[in-house]
């Protein structure tokens, strides 16, 4: 059957046992509908749920938050199972006690389904496949994917794909994505300290958002800018919007303004800063 996500926008002063008792009482319904509601996020701050549900049709899952408590979603979109779980991480990622927890004294188990959204570029990939050869330079990203990996994995980062000379992933938290992006860039720095190691410099671009915005696609607007990002980016360099920046305001990063820059798929240049790690 087809995934779908829908978006409630206007759930202003739910608690976090009012959001629950409302996925219970579709879990009650929706066999009459042929659906299974799978999963929610609840920001709470912002009053919106999403929620994720197995339906033959929007229509259906709709029927079912009709029945059940009568609160109707705003939009509902269809998405890819595999992109669900590449953006949003696992059930028990995102709503287990163990899950990292978001910054500000949140609730561990309590996911807002925000996320930040972070990639990474080699620079000059196809240059050095033509100087060094197939071989050695698959040899070469297999150093950049294992220093990436490692870094996505101690900060609780998840993996949506490889890009090819790239990565790109999803962070419960801003701070561990911004925490990630700093480690990345040491770590190839004192990689490229010693003399026996063929260089590697990376871009990095980071950006967050919800999981369905305005043009109603999973992450896409956010995803469109944090690309954009690492590719305005030099190598060496972490780029992101000023939402980053607010996000971490008093986590102890060190933004640089760069000023506002066109970027390709925006109608106006966007104001972007550096994350300084060196």
């Amino acid at each position: 059957m087809p995934l779908y996500m829908d978006v409630h926008k206007k759930v202003e002063g739910a608690s976090v046992e009012d959001v629950a008792q409302a996925h219970e009482m579709d879990l009650a319904v929706q066999h009459e509908y042929g659906v299974r509601y799978l999963r929610y996020w609840f920001n709470q701050s912002a009053g919106k749920v999403f929620c994720l549900a197995d339906a033959p049709s929007a229509e259906a899952a709709m029927a079912v938050h009709e029945r059940a408590h009568g609160m109707l979603p705003d939009e509902i979109i269809e998405v890819q199972d595999n992109l669900v779980e590449a953006f949003m991480g696992t059930a028990s990622e995102s709503l287990a006690p163990s899950a990292l927890p978001p910054d500000g004294g949140e609730n561990p188990g309590l996911d807002p389904g925000f996320r930040t959204i972070f990639f990474t570029d080699m620079e000059g990939s196809t240059a050095l496949t033509q100087k060094l050869g197939d071989e050695q330079a698959m040899a070469l990203l297999h150093v950049h994917n294992d220093i990436i990996r490692g870094a996505l994995h101690a900060r609780g980062g998840n993996e949506v794909k490889h890009t090819g000379d790239g990565i790109m992933a999803s962070f419960i938290s801003p701070k561990r994505a911004v925490e990630c992006a700093i480690d990345v860039q040491k770590q190839f720095a004192v990689h490229n300290e010693n003399e026996d190691h063929i260089p590697i410099r990376v871009r990095i671009g980071l950006s967050a958002g919800e999981p369905v915005e305005d043009n109603r696609d999973l992450f896409g607007a956010c995803v469109q800018m944090a690309a954009r990002a690492c590719a305005h980016a030099q190598p060496g360099q972490i780029l992101a919007p000023s939402l980053i920046r607010d996000l971490c305001l008093g986590k102890g990063f060190e933004f640089q303004d760069v000023g506002k820059v066109p970027l390709r798929g925006f109608d106006h240049d966007i104001r972007l800063f550096e994350i300084r790690w060196r």
